[in-house]
């Protein structure tokens, strides 16, 4: 193991062996069980504990409907290639691109981790692409650390025939660091404070309210104003001996924790790399604007959801060896509202580096005739030769 290794999860003896990215019914795993060793935790939280987390929850989902909703192309040098080997139109033949990206993405924003089955012909062209469970995929290394090969159910498959997608390499380490994995800490905390706040009027020790008195009560006669109290269900009480009943209230915040549950909310949404408006959450001391949750949407898209993304390219990449590069297309994520989008066609158009038939097929629009040709750009006015309006 490296020393950072040694560092990050301590110091062990390495000899052959399978390493299991985290499953859905045990903490006690390789990434799960170490992690929290640095910042303990009253016990480990696995992906099927997370993800009863509402917030958790909507942050996977939000990551995986980004990501599917870009596209794959293949560009050889800087030019885009009109005809993408059918395997990156559709790398698996039982889903579409989009839900391939989106259970490819999934399974990392989960585990830290995703695998990919590649079947070959013959003469070594890709035929299909098919995404593994990453909870049931083993990770076959030897005493140095090199990866042998993996095993899946019954299946053994060799280096080559596995394409694995880590989140967060740690050196030293065959799987990928999930953000489950690393705040194991922080989603126990949200997840004591939730099932707390729900079994609040269940379980807790809070009486409901006091019976006083201004005389002074045997404790025969105390019990028995109790009973007599509690057995009275919803009828009309009548009280004795100088005793009156003061209730006890808690606001709704204080019953529900609204403000721990707040601060998780936040956590987690720190946890995955997402701005918490992007989760509805609540920020105190910050207004939303339309302006700002743009800026949070293009932010998540260039420094959480590119983690994921580029993961997806570059694997693919490797399978069109002389074909080009895969690279995702984040335009359809990030399109500006009509009114920004005219006004950026028509600086592109002045400009003279597009044509129009460009804009017309952004747009989703048919080609004009003669909408091919680039106008020449127009020189900017100055004071000699101010601009001239008609």
């Amino acid at each position: 193991m490296s020393r950072f290794g040694d560092w990050f999860w301590g110091v062990e003896s390495r000899a052959d062996s399978t390493v299991t990215p985290p499953d859905s019914t045990s903490a006690d795993n390789r990434l799960a069980h170490r992690i929290p060793s640095r910042a303990p935790s009253a016990t480990g939280v696995t992906t099927e504990q997370a993800v009863t987390l509402g917030t958790v929850y909507r942050a996977v989902a939000l990551i995986s409907t980004a990501a599917k909703q870009v596209s794959l192309d293949v560009y050889r040098g800087d030019r885009l290639v009109a005809n993408s080997p059918t395997f990156i139109r559709q790398p698996s033949a039982d889903m579409s691109q989009r839900s391939f990206v989106e259970t490819t993405v999934t399974s990392m924003a989960l585990t830290g981790n995703a695998f990919w089955r590649v079947d070959r012909d013959a003469s070594g062209k890709v035929l299909n692409v098919t995404v593994l469970d990453p909870q049931a995929t083993q990770v076959d290394v030897d005493s140095a650390g090199t990866v042998k090969g993996y095993r899946t159910g019954s299946d053994y498959l060799r280096p080559e025939r596995v394409r694995h997608l880590r989140l967060t390499r740690i050196p030293g380490q065959a799987l990928g660091l999930g953000p489950i994995q690393a705040a194991q800490s922080e989603l126990r905390g949200a997840i004591d404070t939730r099932d707390y706040a729900a079994n609040w009027f269940r379980d807790t020790d809070t009486p409901t309210g006091i019976l006083k008195s201004d005389q002074s009560l045997t404790p025969e006669s105390a019990e028995e104003a109790k009973a007599r109290w509690e057995n009275n269900g919803y009828g009309v009480r009548v009280l004795g001996n100088g005793l009156n009943y003061n209730p006890i209230f808690l606001s709704p915040e204080d019953a529900q924790w609204i403000e721990a549950q707040r601060f998780s909310t936040t956590g987690i949404a720190r946890i995955f790399g997402i701005p918490a408006a992007l989760l509805l959450a609540d920020v105190q001391g910050t207004s939303q604007t339309y302006s700002n949750v743009s800026q949070a949407w293009t932010e998540f898209a260039r420094f959480s959801l590119t983690a994921y993304v580029s993961e997806i390219e570059d694997a693919l990449s490797t399978l069109v060896p002389g074909l080009g590069v895969v690279r995702g297309n984040f335009e359809g994520l990030l399109r500006a509202d009509t009114t920004t989008r005219y006004a950026a066609h028509a600086v592109a158009l002045g400009a003279g580096f597009v044509t129009v038939n460009e804009v017309r097929a952004i747009e989703g629009l048919a080609p004009l005739a003669g909408g091919d040709d680039l106008k020449s750009a127009s020189p900017a006015p100055t004071p000699e030769t101010p601009e001239v309006t008609e």
